[in-house]
């Protein structure tokens, strides 16, 4: 059988979409980080969670306070997760979470509600390049812990860690003081504040931007973080191309502090203004 022959402009083409049609094939999961919502989480936890599903959210995220639960609660957490058919990939954790004592509780937790990553949100002050290089030495410790179960260990920035010029910045000397395994989550809306370029960063760190904070940021009068998703100045749509072509993201949440509107009308709102942007 003849084969057709394919001109070199023609395979270029192809060969350039061949990236795009993959991410395009492969649906990201579009999660909430549940401090969007939190005034209405600490009143009704489980209303709360059934009201984000509703909303078509696929993926939630909880944050500290879940580090108080016990065991049988976080089983009624996690039936709730599976009766509603969403998930929680990972957890926001202050410091505390990755001590002696913490650590093994956190993973109790995050092992019974089905996350698979516990992520630095939060940790003490952090002094110098020598200060981060420790904190990275004392992240690979925990990453060394969590992989033989099936899970992992991450960072979430938010605007000090962005202080500096490329290369010595805290990002920067976090990501090289830990393992390819170790996540950087990405907040877009800290980076973008601090006059960081996200997408630049994304692509400096190649299948390590595992999941990304969608939070917007806007400067200007009456504007930071009270700007919906889309309103702001971060470049999602290069974001996502980077995220979803390089930086290996496996999901993504929405985060909003506060706006104009409700917290859980924020939240929907956000929500098709993804579906809109990212489509």
């Amino acid at each position: 059988m003849k084969r057709a022959a394919i001109s070199r402009r023609t395979f270029v083409a192809m060969s350039g979409l061949g990236s795009v049609a993959l991410a395009a094939a492969k649906k990201i999961p579009i999660g909430l980080e549940l401090f969007s919502v939190r005034d209405a989480l600490a009143k009704d936890l489980f209303g709360t969670v059934r009201a984000v599903a509703k909303m078509g959210y696929e993926v939630v995220e909880f944050y500290a306070p879940y580090a108080s639960w016990t065991p049988a609660y976080a089983k009624d957490v996690r039936k709730l997760l599976d009766d509603l058919g969403i998930h929680c990939n990972s957890t926001h954790n202050n410091d505390d979470s990755f001590t002696a004592e913490g650590l093994p509780k956190a993973i109790e937790l995050n092992q019974i509600i089905g996350s698979k990553n516990i992520i630095m949100a939060s940790t003490a002050r952090v002094s110098g390049i020598d200060g981060w290089k420790a904190l990275g030495e004392r992240m690979t410790k925990v990453c060394e812990t969590l992989k033989p179960l099936g899970m992992g260990t991450g960072f979430h920035n938010h605007q000090t860690e962005w202080g500096g010029a490329v290369g010595q910045r805290p990002m920067d000397v976090l990501a090289a003081s830990t393992p390819r395994e170790f996540t950087l989550q990405l907040d877009v809306g800290t980076a973008v504040e601090a006059g960081a370029d996200p997408v630049a960063w994304i692509h400096a760190n190649p299948g390590r931007i595992r999941s990304v904070h969608c939070k917007d940021y806007g400067a200007g009068a009456d504007r930071a973080y009270r700007v919906l998703f889309g309103e702001g100045d971060a470049p999602w749509a290069k974001i996502f191309e980077a995220a979803e072509s390089v930086g290996g993201v496996e999901y993504y949440l929405i985060e909003q502090e506060g706006s104009r509107f409700p917290a859980i009308e924020t939240a929907e709102k956000c929500l098709q203004a993804y579906k809109k942007i990212h489509a």
